[in-house]
Formats: C-alpha cells, structure tokens, sequence
C-alpha cells in the first residue's frame, strides 16, 4: 500500500484529524476516533494501488478494525498487523545529487517498479535545470524533486551519486574535495533515515564507501558501494551468451577495485565437465576468463548503465531477494587484509544490507591483488582529512 498525501495524511503517513486535535480524556476514545477516520476516509482515501500480493493483508486489517469497533481484540491479529516485515511496507528511495548519474538512477529505479516512493535530492544551487527541469515538467508518477533533506526521511535505501565539481588540482585533491562534500551530506541523511542501506556510487567508490560509513557511524552491512556489480554482471553476460560457458558464469565474480585493478575470481572449484583433470579444468577456465576480460575492457561504466546496476542493487534489498552481488564492503579480515578498507567481494543482500559475504575460492595471485589495492586505498585514506 503506498500513502496517499492529503488534507488529512501527510507523506509519513501521520494522521490530522479534528477528532484528535480535540482529545479529551476519557470523553475521546479510540472507537470514536476510527469511526472519524471511517467517515473522513470515505470522502478521501488514505491509500493507493494495492498490489495482488497485499490482498491478504488489506482483508486482514480491514478485519482487525471490526473487531476494534465492536469492542473486541485479538493480540495474535495485532502482532500480525503491527509485524510488518516487508510486504505492504513502504519503500521508499532517495537519490542523493541531480547530475546525469543522479537522474539515471531515478529513471532506472523507477523504472524497475521496486519503490514506492523515489526522492531525487537536488543539492546544487541556483534553480532547477537540465534533467531535473526535464523531470519537473514531464512529472513522473512516484518521483519527487526537493532540495531539501527532509524530503529523505525513513528512506528504505539512500543511494548517493555526488562528486565535487571543484578547481582541485592534483587526484588527492579531488577525494579531499569529495570528502568535505560528504561532511555535509552524510550528517543530515542518517537524522533522517537512521535504519537506511547507504548505496555508494560517487567516485572512487572504495574511498567514498569508506568515509560514508565512518561519518555515519552506520553498522558495515549497511553501508555498500555498487563497486564491481556492473562489471560481474557484464562477466556472467559475455561467459554465458557470447563465450558460451554457461557453467563458468553462475560462480564467476569481478572483485576488488573498481577500474583496471579489479579481477576475475570463483566460487566453486568444480566448474568444469567431470571428464577433465583438474589442472586442466583450471586452465580451461583462466583461458575463458582472460577472454571475457578483454571483451569486457572494451565496455565504459555510462551513467544509464552504473543507473541499471543501481536500481538492480535496490531491489535485492527492497524486496529482500539474498541476491548474490559483487559490492563495495568492509574487507577487513578477508584475504589477509588488516587495514579498514571497502572493496568489491560477493555478498548475499537482502533488507538490511550485507547479509554474509560468499566464500571464495583460495588463490594467491587473486589474494595478492586484492592486498595490492587495499594498500594503496589504504595509503589514500591516510591522507585525507574526515
């Protein structure tokens, strides 16, 4: 069910109602106030749209406020209605900056039909122009321009796209810039959606994962960069469709850093027909795997594409999939790696954010490339100033 904003709900759903601006107990009592709610409800519904899957749910709290309103109560009902999970919950989405990548990701997310609700957070100054004018006027169902951080509140998933427009000069230089960008952005999201799954997709993705988790002080499963999600998918797709190695792709991930330094890695030894040894199962699939990489070289990261891996991450987690994804996480603890740094590993995903991270196959060359990139990201944290 999705709320219907007007004169007497607001978009919290939060009911204003004479009858309870009037409260006086123990003249004012609950039957009188769901009696109001009945009447003012009839003449301007509250809700919209139920889906099939929410029928059940609507005859049962229809039930459940019969039963109030002749006095009886059920505690069993009441868990039931006051245990929302997921189904029936509001999902809403909030994208955080107006720039290309910004709006390809409200038009993908909508696209996918996942939120009920999507916020495109403008933080730029001067008045609306370009896509977000574009959106503005051509006014998308269940899309919502504001400027202002409210407008975020009990977001399901934040999903951030900013990156500074400054005159910084050197590559340190731009993530400082970043960073102080964050300073003012990442405070005001967690006031407002402080159970929210933070969905990092700014750029260097490692780094800015990394300071949103430490200025929201948010728990390491909640808060995820689209790190090499788009680029496992591409992996799976070019193994699969065009090197026909159906049998590869399902336990084939990109992992690690976002860019040239990322690798291809398993999560299963037995990949292979039973027929073939195992060295030369091994070589058989790092022959595959080096193909797929270079015909993945050739494919740039465009705004509508890093759009489409976004709304496929937010819809793992909306509707609570445990979709395996390649992401940016907290690698602290895995292949030898001491430092606090995020970088792309597979995780099951589902409402919460990080559920577990899948296991791996143990190679070394991958481990060492994997401790390669958290020791430069590493030395690039070092520096920066949160």
């Amino acid at each position: 069910m999705g709320i219907l904003v007007g004169k007497h709900v607001d978009a919290h759903g939060r009911i204003y109602l004479p009858y309870l601006q009037n409260w006086s107990h123990p003249k004012s009592n609950v039957i009188g106030l769901i009696k109001e709610m009945i009447a003012k409800f009839e003449e301007e519904l509250p809700l919209y749209s139920l889906s099939s899957s929410d029928a059940a749910r609507q005859s049962e709290l229809l039930s459940y406020i019969a039963k109030i309103t002749e006095g009886e109560t059920d505690m069993k009902s009441k868990s039931k209605i006051g245990g929302c999970k997921n189904e029936g919950c509001f999902n809403k989405i909030t994208v955080v900056g107006a720039g290309d990548l910004g709006i390809a990701c409200v038009l993908a997310v909508a696209a996918k039909g996942a939120a009920d609700k999507v916020v495109l957070l403008d933080i730029s100054d001067g008045a609306a122009k370009g896509g977000t004018m574009d959106l503005e006027i051509f006014a998308l169902p269940n899309v919502e321009i504001s400027k202002d951080f409210s407008a975020s509140a009990d977001s399901k998933v934040v999903v951030l796209t900013v990156n500074s427009l400054g005159n910084a000069q050197t590559y340190l230089d731009v993530i400082q810039s970043n960073v102080d960008l964050f300073r003012g952005i990442i405070p005001a999201i967690s006031h407002y959606s402080q159970n929210t799954v933070l969905v990092v997709a700014s750029h260097p993705v490692e780094i800015m994962t990394y300071v949103s988790w430490k200025l929201s002080a948010f728990p390491k499963s909640r808060v995820i960069g689209v790190g090499a999600n788009l680029d496992t998918e591409r992996f799976q797709y070019i193994l699969t469709n065009l090197l026909k190695a159906e049998a590869l792709a399902k336990d084939a991930w990109i992992i690690g850093e976002q860019g040239e330094d990322k690798v291809p890695s398993w999560t299963s030894c037995n990949l292979v027909a039973n027929q073939m040894e195992p060295m030369a199962a091994c070589n058989s699939r790092e022959k595959v795997a080096n193909r797929a990489m270079e015909v993945l070289k050739g494919k740039g990261q465009r705004s509508w594409s890093v759009g489409l891996s976004v709304a496929d991450l937010t819809d793992s987690i909306l509707k609570d999939k445990r979709k395996v994804h390649s992401v940016s996480i907290l690698a602290k603890g895995c292949c030898n790696i001491n430092s606090e740094v995020f970088l792309s590993l597979p995780c099951i995903l589902g409402t919460n954010g990080v559920i577990e991270m899948v296991k791996l196959e143990e190679d070394p060359l991958v481990q060492e490339k994997l401790q390669s990139s958290a020791g430069s990201i590493h030395d690039l944290q070092q520096q920066l100033k949160l």
